[in-house]
């Protein structure tokens, strides 16, 4: 598979980085980054300005990297999941104190204020990296250099990648190192299993439900839950009507019977229909959210309603490395048969018991 070897030749460049390395002091070097840019950056980064990615940062560079933060986009944690925020907050309140920069989505991110960070290093998604456009240029042209790390397209070789450089950053190679493997390892588990079982492909719907049963929020094509439900072996409805990411026709939805459905979902009670998954969030309480979708019009018809094959799943477990325990779910959801050994919810919240320092409760991947 093109990945595979995109992840040995990434395997190749992180050891030759590692055996050039002297020391944990700064030193500056060249790295390339998922878009294959090369950026000279001081490593490891004593000042870094974090866009995205905080939970991942955290977890690869252990907890002693966010001593060298200086500041992120604060929306894009506390406003898009405030218990998982409240959670690390509470445990390291000087997370409260960071300065905000803004969120490039929300179009509040100021160049301005990460330039009186003095920041040695700003690591952004590639989202973000695309959506401040000029702004990069500003940043870049005074001094500061840009790196950009995916998990969002959930391309195993740039999540591989950007667990690296995550790590290079931080100064914690070995650290990203175990990271890396154990996410790769995952991957090739489910897959070869899906390989040498050699069953036809379910058919799968995944909605963002943040809108609630009422009305159909986001389907994904090639981002986020769409490619990782490809990678857990199903066959995604979506793909042909959804590039990126969209509603689906409900009508579409019902002429493809899908045979899985999956509605992902966060803390927030903006919405008091929303989907809830996540810290804090009782699995009742999901269950109940489950079965409002599953009462739609149309969807008793479903052959994963009249099957009892609809299921939640933790929208801030996505775009991360640790989202291979949401493939793993989403694998076990499609072929019940062949996973019958591993828990999902159980590797999720073991990986936060190993690498990172507060204790994950909740709702994660959820079954009706």
């Amino acid at each position: 598979m093109q990945w595979v070897s995109s992840i040995r030749k990434w395997s190749v460049v992180g050891a030759l980085v590692a055996a050039w390395l002297p020391s944990a002091h700064a030193a500056p070097e060249v790295v390339k980054d998922v878009l294959g840019r090369s950026v000279r950056v001081d490593l490891p980064a004593k000042r870094v300005l974090l866009g995205f990615y905080f939970e991942d940062y955290m977890a690869i560079g252990g907890e002693k990297a966010f001593d060298k933060v200086v500041g992120l986009s604060r929306e894009a944690w506390e406003g898009w999941r405030p218990a998982n925020w409240a959670l690390f907050a509470a445990h390291r309140p000087s997370l409260k104190e960071l300065p905000d920069v803004g969120e490039v989505e929300a179009q509040t991110f100021s160049v301005e204020k990460a330039l009186v960070l003095k920041p040695d290093v700003v690591v952004l998604a590639e989202w973000q990296y695309k959506g401040l456009g000029p702004d990069v240029k500003r940043l870049e042209d005074a001094g500061v250099p840009v790196v950009v790390v995916d998990y969002n397209m959930e391309l195993p070789a740039n999540h591989y990648a950007s667990t690296l450089l995550l790590g290079r950053i931080a100064g914690d190679q070995k650290r990203a190192q175990k990271i890396a493997d154990e996410y790769k390892t995952a991957i090739d588990q489910v897959q070869s299993r899906i390989a040498a079982a050699k069953l036809p492909k379910p058919r799968f719907y995944v909605e963002f439900g943040n809108k609630g049963p009422a009305e159909y929020s986001f389907s994904y094509g090639k981002g986020m839950w769409g490619p990782l439900g490809a990678l857990a072996g199903g066959e995604n409805i979506a793909a042909p009507f959804v590039e990126w990411y969209g509603p689906m026709n409900p009508e579409k939805v019902l002429a493809a019977q899908p045979e899985v459905v999956f509605i992902a979902g966060t803390e927030s009670t903006r919405n008091t229909a929303s989907m809830l998954m996540g810290q804090g969030v009782a699995p009742e309480q999901s269950v109940q959210r489950l079965q409002g979708f599953a009462q739609r019009p149309g969807w008793s018809a479903l052959p994963a309603v009249r099957d009892k094959r609809v299921y939640g799943i933790y929208q801030g477990a996505s775009r991360s490395v640790l989202d291979y325990t949401m493939v793993q779910f989403m694998a076990k959801a499609l072929y019940p048969s062949l996973f019958k050994d591993i828990d999902p919810q159980a590797n999720y919240l073991n990986f936060y018991k190993r690498y990172l320092p507060v204790q994950a409760k909740g709702s994660f991947a959820q079954g009706m």
